[in-house]
């Protein structure tokens, strides 16, 4: 197996990725012919403090699905998706630019949320950026994998389903159940671990009246994955089974500093499922300090934190990528006859 990561080289020709690869490209060169070569793509739109994060997780799973298959990442980001001076140089210099989107011919998509900042999804800067990738996805993509916020823009773009705003943050590790079999969760051990964050949900009702197929979801936090088929298969995911065990940890401690500082009006509530009943304990206890007496240097006597032991975070996320590289290559098979995308460069 071996995973590529592009670093905004040029390329040398609309179907090729370039052919000479830096040695801080290759995680693992494959001692074996790799079974399919898969172009995968990345656009990251999440907010600079987890930018670098996201590339970690999806690449992490990515190699560890990959199994026999070569795998050429490339990594992207929306422009118009607001960015600080140290994430714009990160990008400019590691990223591919956007415009070559088309010329890659990428066989997968993978596409990020990102932190909301209006009312309305189509207020958002990067909106006309977003349903231009989603447009090109349909007919240029075998699937498209849609997470988060980027889901919910899919579903609205696509057939005008409205997200509905929850009363407070669904955050924490839920326990999903299989609705239906389906080729993306076969093998997957039920109930599976996924974590979710997000201030808003897409109820089954409105997707089940436009087509689209309930695949996992949780009595407590609601749709999970879902899936629609059209010219690609798209993929959709409200949680974020790619997360790694700390990562609801850092996004709490952020929303603790943003309400200490002024940035949000209401405490951020426990991520369900995660901490051990000693921090959560413990944690209740500060809440109290900080909303009686709200400073910023309180966020330096915030207690050590410990989570549970049985969260499983991300450990069905490997099996559900193995299945969608799976059905990736099973398409790359089929053409390479004709396009060459089978032989390794």
């Amino acid at each position: 197996m071996t995973l590529l990561f592009d670093r905004h080289r040029p390329i040398v020709s609309p179907a090729l990725a370039p052919t000479q690869l830096r040695d801080a490209d290759e995680f693992d060169r494959p001692e074996n012919t790799a079974d399919a070569l898969l172009n995968i793509g990345l656009i990251n739109n999440m907010p600079d403090s987890a930018l670098q994060a996201t590339e970690r997780q999806f690449r992490r799973l990515l190699k560890a699905a990959a199994g026999n298959n070569r795998i050429n990442l490339y990594c992207f980001s929306l422009p118009s998706v607001q960015r600080s001076q140290t994430a714009r140089w990160h990008i400019d210099r590691q990223y591919t630019d956007i415009a070559d989107l088309g010329r890659l011919q990428l066989d997968g998509l993978i596409v990020t949320g990102a932190e909301p900042n209006a009312a309305a999804l189509p207020e958002e800067p990067f909106w006309q950026d977003l349903t231009d990738v989603i447009d090109w996805a349909k007919t240029n993509t075998r699937s498209t994998i849609w997470s988060c916020l980027a889901a919910h823009a899919a579903v609205l773009h696509l057939d005008g389903i409205e997200r509905q705003r929850l009363n407070t943050k669904c955050s924490g590790v839920y326990s999903c159940f299989k609705a239906i079999d389906h080729w993306l969760t076969e093998g997957v051990c039920t109930p599976l671990k996924v974590s979710h964050s997000r201030f808003n949900e897409l109820r089954h009702s409105d997707l089940a009246a436009r087509g689209y197929h309930l695949l996992t979801q949780s009595p407590e936090a609601g749709v999970d994955i879902f899936a629609k088929e059209l010219r690609s298969h798209f993929i959709f995911f409200q949680g974020h089974p790619e997360y790694e065990a700390l990562s609801l940890q850092r996004e709490y401690l952020r929303d603790i500093s943003r309400f200490l500082s002024g940035e949000r009006d209401g405490y951020p509530a426990v991520p369900a499922g995660y901490f051990d009943p000693e921090t959560e304990y413990r944690l209740a206890s500060f809440r109290r300090r900080a909303i009686a007496g709200r400073k910023p240097a309180l966020s330096a006597e915030l207690p050590i934190l410990a989570l549970r032991q049985d969260i499983a975070a991300g450990a069905a996320a490997a099996v559900i990528f193995r299945n969608w590289l799976g059905y990736l290559s099973d398409g790359a098979a089929v053409m390479a006859p004709h396009t060459d995308r089978g032989t390794a460069r």
